[in-house]
Protein backbone atom coordinates (compact mmCIF):
# COMPACT_ATOMS: atom_id res chain seq x y z
CA UNK A 1 0.00 0.00 0.00
CA UNK A 2 1.67 3.54 -0.67
CA UNK A 3 1.68 5.86 1.92
CA UNK A 4 2.17 9.79 1.71
CA UNK A 5 6.10 9.28 2.13
CA UNK A 6 5.89 7.68 -1.26
CA UNK A 7 4.65 10.62 -3.14
CA UNK A 8 7.65 12.08 -5.03
CA UNK A 9 6.82 14.47 -6.91
CA UNK A 10 8.97 15.35 -10.41
CA UNK A 11 8.49 19.14 -10.16
CA UNK A 12 8.19 17.93 -14.62
CA UNK A 13 4.44 19.01 -14.24
CA UNK A 14 1.40 20.92 -12.09
CA UNK A 15 1.91 19.77 -8.73
CA UNK A 16 -1.95 18.95 -7.89
CA UNK A 17 -2.38 17.15 -11.38
CA UNK A 18 1.24 14.79 -9.94
CA UNK A 19 -0.73 14.40 -6.48
CA UNK A 20 -4.08 13.47 -8.22
CA UNK A 21 -2.52 10.98 -10.16
CA UNK A 22 -0.96 9.46 -7.58
CA UNK A 23 -4.22 9.35 -5.06
CA UNK A 24 -5.60 7.99 -8.43
CA UNK A 25 -3.29 5.26 -8.79
CA UNK A 26 -4.11 3.98 -5.20
CA UNK A 27 -7.88 4.20 -5.79
CA UNK A 28 -6.80 1.89 -9.00
CA UNK A 29 -4.54 -0.21 -7.42
CA UNK A 30 -7.32 -0.84 -4.78
CA UNK A 31 -5.30 0.30 -1.88
CA UNK A 32 -8.18 3.00 -1.43
CA UNK A 33 -11.38 1.06 -1.60
CA UNK A 34 -14.75 2.51 -2.39
CA UNK A 35 -16.14 4.59 0.59
CA UNK A 36 -13.17 5.36 2.00
CA UNK A 37 -12.63 8.73 3.28
CA UNK A 38 -9.90 11.17 1.60
CA UNK A 39 -8.68 13.42 4.48
CA UNK A 40 -10.04 16.41 5.34
CA UNK A 41 -8.02 19.17 2.31
CA UNK A 42 -5.84 20.88 5.62
CA UNK A 43 -4.86 17.47 6.44
CA UNK A 44 -4.56 16.07 2.97
CA UNK A 45 -2.10 18.81 2.57
CA UNK A 46 0.26 18.33 5.50
CA UNK A 47 0.01 14.76 4.74
CA UNK A 48 1.83 14.90 1.39
CA UNK A 49 3.64 18.66 2.35
CA UNK A 50 1.65 20.54 -0.42
CA UNK A 51 0.21 23.70 0.22
CA UNK A 52 -4.02 23.50 1.13
CA UNK A 53 -4.66 25.12 -2.35
CA UNK A 54 -2.68 22.30 -4.30
CA UNK A 55 -4.66 19.74 -2.02
CA UNK A 56 -7.71 21.20 -2.95
CA UNK A 57 -6.91 21.95 -6.75
CA UNK A 58 -6.06 17.42 -6.74
CA UNK A 59 -9.48 17.05 -5.08
CA UNK A 60 -11.14 18.50 -7.90
CA UNK A 61 -9.17 17.11 -9.94
CA UNK A 62 -9.84 13.75 -8.88
CA UNK A 63 -14.08 14.75 -8.48
CA UNK A 64 -13.62 15.58 -12.13
CA UNK A 65 -12.03 12.22 -13.34
CA UNK A 66 -15.10 10.75 -11.38
CA UNK A 67 -13.08 9.01 -8.72
CA UNK A 68 -14.26 10.34 -5.23
CA UNK A 69 -17.04 12.28 -4.50
CA UNK A 70 -17.64 15.34 -1.85
CA UNK A 71 -20.44 15.52 0.36
CA UNK A 72 -21.13 18.65 2.02
CA UNK A 73 -20.06 18.41 5.69
CA UNK A 74 -19.46 15.05 5.65
CA UNK A 75 -16.14 14.64 3.48
CA UNK A 76 -14.94 13.34 0.36
CA UNK A 77 -14.95 10.00 -0.31
CA UNK A 78 -13.70 7.09 -3.02
CA UNK A 79 -17.00 6.09 -5.20
CA UNK A 80 -18.35 2.81 -5.86
CA UNK A 81 -18.07 2.78 -9.46
CA UNK A 82 -14.65 4.61 -10.32
CA UNK A 83 -15.18 7.08 -13.43
CA UNK A 84 -18.88 5.68 -13.81
CA UNK A 85 -20.32 9.08 -12.11
CA UNK A 86 -22.57 11.13 -13.45
CA UNK A 87 -21.50 14.88 -13.76
CA UNK A 88 -25.01 16.07 -13.71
Amino acid sequence: MSSPEDFQPSHAAYLYLELADFVAGQIQRGDLKPGARLPPEREFAEEYGVSIGTARRATRELRERGLVTTLPIKGTFVVDNPGDVSGS
